[in-house]
């Protein structure tokens, strides 16, 4: 049983999507910032542009975390998702050695293999941000993969190790402080930094698929609202938000 030290900590034997009970109880009473709702397993996660997310009982971390991010400016969001994906990639580091990189816009891979997903849902009352609420499915020890996602992943299928759940899960919130104080404390440029070194073939060209077809090309900068700027091999710019382009694995 896990049992964070945190007050705001609500484990559950089975939920549909941690995200969507951490809205409901914030539609209820009160809640603090860091209030957690964790479940030892989910039967229908949700990803992004409504994807599913499979994860086996009792195997992975599956949560979702409240913020209340009111000092951002409500287009300064994508910082929380920037914030939240360098904690994952720190805790992969720290916890399996592994060199995690970041799929824009924050998807978690180590190599071209998904290890987790986020899914942040944002709430804008008037010109500030009222909270968010990050979900998070990291695989640690599931070993077999059963839906049609094309290339899931686990921290024990890379490193051939079990891993301890309330471990990792102490140093994954650890890390989400420390980033998310950063953004507090206005480091936003270190944040873009990080997050930029470590960005999924962040470097070189590559190949991806938009609309029109299929080209090479690399990634130039992805700005404060989160849009792709990519160069292709003519030296054009082109602009993308999420779901406009798709990377060519």
């Amino acid at each position: 049983m896990m049992t964070y030290s945190t007050p705001h900590f609500m484990s559950y034997p089975q939920l549909a999507s941690t995200n969507s009970e951490l809205k409901r109880l914030l539609g209820t009473k009160k809640m603090a910032e860091y209030s957690l709702v964790i479940t030892h397993h989910q039967t229908a996660g949700k990803g992004q542009a409504g994807n599913s997310w499979e994860s086996a009982a009792h195997q992975n971390l599956t949560f979702s975390i409240l913020l209340r991010p009111n000092f951002l400016a409500p287009h300064l969001q994508f910082y929380i998702s920037k914030a939240v994906s360098l904690a994952l990639v720190d805790t992969i580091r720290q916890t399996a050695q592994l060199d995690a990189s970041i799929k824009w816009p924050n998807d978690i891979y180590v190599g071209d293999k998904k290890v987790c997903g986020i899914l942040i849902e944002n709430s804008i009352v008037g010109s500030r941000l009222d909270y968010c609420i990050v979900g998070i499915g990291l695989n640690v020890n599931q070993e077999q993969f059963v839906s049609d996602a094309p290339n899931p992943v686990s921290l024990k299928q890379l490193t051939n190790k079990s891993f301890k759940l309330e471990t990792v899960l102490e140093h994954l919130l650890d890390n989400i402080e420390y980033r998310y104080h950063q953004l507090e404390t206005n480091r936003l440029e270190l944040v873009n930094q990080d997050y930029t070194k470590a960005l999924y073939r962040g470097e070189g060209f590559h190949a991806y698929k938009d609309d029109n077809g299929t080209f090479e090309a690399r990634i130039d900068s992805i700005n404060e609202m989160g849009l792709m700027t990519l160069v292709d091999t003519q030296g054009t710019k082109r602009e993308y938000a999420f779901k406009e382009v798709n990377f060519v694995l």
